[in-house]
C-alpha cells in the first residue's frame, strides 16, 4: 500500500466508523499523545530508564501505527497529498544528505 492508498483507507474508515474527523487542533493533541506513547516505549525498552511491568506488553508497532493514523488524518483534513510531499522530501534529503552521511566519521 502506498501513502495515497493509506490516506484513502483512513478517509473511508472515518466515513464508515467515525462521525467526522476531529478538528485539526484536537488531532494535533492526539498526535502528541501518540508520539509520547512511542517515546515512553523507546525510552524504557531501548534507553536507560527501567521498563515498568505495565509497559512490557506494549506493542511498539501498534503505537507507531497510531502515530501514522493521526498523521494521515491531519494530511486528509488539511488537503496535503502526503505521497507527493514525502517523495519531494526524500528527493531533497537524498540530494542534501548523501555526502554528509557518507563522510560522517561518527557513523563509521
Amino acid at each position: 500500500m502506498n501513502i495515497q492508498n493509506a490516506q484513502q483507507v483512513v478517509d473511508n474508515w472515518i466515513k464508515e466508523h467515525g462521525v467526522r474527523y476531529f478538528n485539526e487542533l484536537t488531532n494535533m493533541a492526539q498526535l502528541t499523545e501518540e508520539v509520547g506513547e512511542v517515546a515512553r516505549i523507546i525510552a524504557r525498552r531501548y534507553g536507560e530508564q527501567s521498563e515498568k511491568e505495565s509497559d512490557k506488553n506494549k506493542d511498539l508497532g501498534e503505537e507507531l501505527a497510531d502515530v501514522l493514523f493521526v498523521v494521515l488524518c491531519l494530511a486528509n483534513q488539511t488537503g496535503v497529498d502526503l505521497q507527493q510531499a514525502f517523495d519531494k522530501k526524500l528527493d531533497i534529503k537524498t540530494k542534501r544528505d548523501h555526502d554528509r552521511h557518507q563522510n560522517n566519521k561518527k557513523l563509521k
